[in-house]
């Protein structure tokens, strides 16, 4: 009866583990021009915590490839 208890108890925690925890966040970016700077934020919606920061690091990288100011994104 304890196996079958460790067993059941086992595939619950392996499940959970697998398990992604997906919410809201956010990610804010400050651009500077010439010493001015302006702030933007980009609401990434049901995302996992990993998915939102690729996609936070991509608007950084999208920002930067224009060669006009600087950008800095973070969660």
């Amino acid at each position: 009866m304890k196996s079958a208890k460790l067993i059941g108890l086992f595939a619950v925690l392996a499940t959970l583990a697998f398990t992604s925890c997906k919410k809201d966040h956010t990610c804010t970016c400050t651009t500077t021009v010439g010493g001015i700077s302006s702030t933007r934020t980009y609401d990434l919606q049901n995302q996992t915590l990993r998915d939102a920061d690729d996609a936070c690091e991509r608007y950084e990288t999208d920002a930067n490839s224009g060669g006009i100011g600087t950008t800095s994104c973070h969660l």
